[in-house]
């Protein structure tokens, strides 16, 4: 399986920070998920849409100035990253999931990695992949940029999955770990889709996820699962994307 720090390595360092990154990418992860707002007219990385939880700040990411963000402490002494920083970081081998959290972030993200759609696919696995649970936004994004591969986000298990999945000819459907079943992989397989799921920490949760033929995982914790020695893909470019 592939193998996705969790919002860098969550579990490891701050999160969505440049070191917490740097740790997933010298662990050997095959990529890196990452959630962006809007601060202005910056894309900046950060999960939710208070600073609260994660700075030491306080307000709504969208009230504050992009000068405000950087001044706040996102752990460790680490600042909260632009999107443009984060991909200059990850090396290009590695796939980069941006997940899509704030409102109106598909446009300006589409614009930052509209020079990079000519290399989003490298042997089958893609340096880029644009996520969000808002599969409106989603669509917007695909509409601006059609040649970066998508992926819808689920929670919860809908038939409706299928219809967004085929209109944004979605690389990959990522679920969520609880509602993830052998029914629904097939299910997502037979529609010509991989399937990622979410947050998978343990790795005999991620063993078995293997059995059911997902095509990868995040996790906090890149440690626990990237040695493992049956839940990964081999080397080769060829193989990496054999599911």
């Amino acid at each position: 399986m592939l193998i996705i720090g969790h919002r860098g390595a969550a579990g490891l360092a701050p999160e969505n920070t440049l070191a917490g990154f740097a740790r997933a990418v010298e662990l050997g992860v095959d990529g890196v998920e990452l959630d962006v707002h809007l601060a202005e007219s910056e894309v900046v990385v950060i999960h939710d849409e208070r600073v609260d939880r994660t700075t030491n700040g306080v307000g709504l990411v969208r009230e504050l100035t992009f000068a405000e963000l950087r001044r706040l402490d996102a752990g460790d002494g680490q600042r909260v990253p632009t999107l443009n920083e984060v991909l200059d970081l990850v090396p290009e081998h590695m796939l980069v999931n941006i997940e899509l959290k704030g409102v109106g972030t598909a446009e300006p993200v589409a614009a930052i990695v509209g020079d990079l759609a000519s290399g989003a696919q490298r042997g089958g696995l893609p340096a880029l992949l644009v996520s969000s649970f808002d599969h409106r936004e989603l669509r917007r994004f695909h509409e601006i940029q059609p040649s970066v591969p998508c992926a819808p986000l689920a929670d919860r298990w809908c038939p409706c999955l299928e219809s967004t999945a085929r209109a944004l000819d979605a690389w990959s459907v990522n679920l969520s770990r609880r509602v993830t079943t052998k029914a629904h992989v097939d299910a997502v397989r037979s529609w010509g889709r991989r399937c990622l799921v979410f947050t998978v920490n343990d790795p005999v949760k991620a063993r078995a996820l293997r059995g059911l033929g997902v095509t990868g995982v995040f996790t906090d914790y890149p440690d626990r699962l990237v040695d493992e020695p049956a839940s990964r893909f081999s080397s080769s470019a060829s193989s990496r994307c054999s599911s």
